[in-house]
């Protein structure tokens, strides 16, 4: 069974990526997936650009695994040397847009689906979503289709990892920051120069260290990128802002760094959103210990994704690999594909069966 289903997992990655999906543009390949289930009988869902299904045995006295990617890309950059809608297998790589990130994860996950859709008597259900909208962190993917998929346990989020164990990921807060001052003539000394406070401020977002340092990644970076202030050279500057980048850890939540930040400084700091959260997973969870056993190593991932809105443990896992991601010419190996859709297997049958 394995076999055929990987082989079919092939072909419709070959599909996916002849059928443009930018981010928001995925009616395409969403129609390919939504058949794909249903050609092999499964009972699907479908809103807006997302698919999803549960297995046949479905039991709502059992926890729930969630098997989520993504099928967006993004936008070919202007490096490609080859057609990036047309699916080509040469020395064992398979070209394409969205053939790493994250084309492969997904059909190995459609797969590993299917390999336990119409299995009695499992400890967990299963859930599959393919969702939109991820390149671009939108509301109209995994976000909108949480809420619908009823109590989870855990979660498997596809991403090219080489099949090793993202056990953590990085959140992202950006702080739009005002300092207030008064305004006033350059010449006669007059005002409160908002520059001036914006420069302490900016001095503790560069030198603060947060308590609480995590395993995996270390301490919080915090990174100002943007300033501005002042409309000409004779007038003391009211107002300065600046823009904060702040790569959260899972030591803490956006909202505690938030509230420290604010007790911290003089500015006023408003959070363009903390959807984004850190995420992790205990090194002791089955699934990990599973995929420990498999020779799997455990990692923190500098990279964001859906993992950042879901708030259950959950193990970033994927064939491919991220260096590739969004790169001109993009290529997953075949074999990884394989391999992947293995893993996945023995790894979820240690602890379903």
């Amino acid at each position: 069974m394995k076999t055929e289903i990987t082989t079919a997992a092939i072909q419709l990655l070959q599909e996916l990526i002849a059928t443009p999906s930018f981010s928001k543009e995925e009616e395409g390949t969403a129609e390919l997936i939504a058949k794909f289930l249903q050609q092999n009988d499964v009972v699907i869902h479908r809103e807006l650009n997302n698919v999803w299904a549960f297995n046949q045995y479905y039991d709502s006295n059992k926890p729930t695994i969630l098997l989520n990617s993504h099928h967006d890309t993004v936008r070919p950059n202007k490096d490609y040397t080859r057609n990036p809608f047309a699916p080509a297998i040469e020395e064992g790589k398979l070209f394409g847009l969205g053939s790493n990130d994250a084309g492969g994860c997904l059909v190995s996950l459609l797969a590993t689906f299917l390999y336990f859709h119409k299995e009695k008597d499992l400890k967990y259900n299963f859930c599959i979503a393919a969702t939109a909208e991820e390149e671009i962190s939108g509301t109209n993917g995994l976000e909108y289709v949480i809420p619908k998929l009823g109590e989870l346990a855990f979660a498997i989020v596809g991403e090219p990892t080489q099949m090793h164990l993202a056990v953590a990921e990085r959140g992202l807060m950006v702080l739009d920051c005002t300092a207030h001052g008064r305004s006033g003539h350059a010449a006669r000394n007059e005002g409160d120069n908002a520059i001036l406070k914006a420069i302490s401020d900016i001095e503790w977002f560069t030198t603060y260290q947060f308590p609480k340092v995590s395993d995996e990644f270390g301490p919080i970076k915090m990174s100002v990128t943007m300033i501005q202030a002042g409309s000409q050279h004779n007038v003391v500057p009211s107002t300065c802002d600046f823009v904060v980048d702040i790569r959260v850890t899972d030591a803490y939540t956006n909202e505690e760094v938030l509230n420290i930040i604010r007790q911290e400084v003089g500015c006023e700091v408003k959070a363009r959103s903390t959807r984004l959260k850190p995420s992790s997973i205990s090194k002791e969870h089955p699934i990990v210990l599973a995929g420990i056993q498999l020779g799997r190593m455990t990692y923190g991932s500098p990279t964001t994704s859906d993992q950042a809105l879901l708030d259950i443990p959950s193990l970033k896992c994927g064939p491919g690999d991220s260096a590739r991601s969004h790169t001109a010419d993009e290529f997953i190996y075949v074999h990884e594909i394989e391999e992947g859709i293995a893993l996945y297997i023995d790894m979820l049958n240690q602890i379903v069966k």
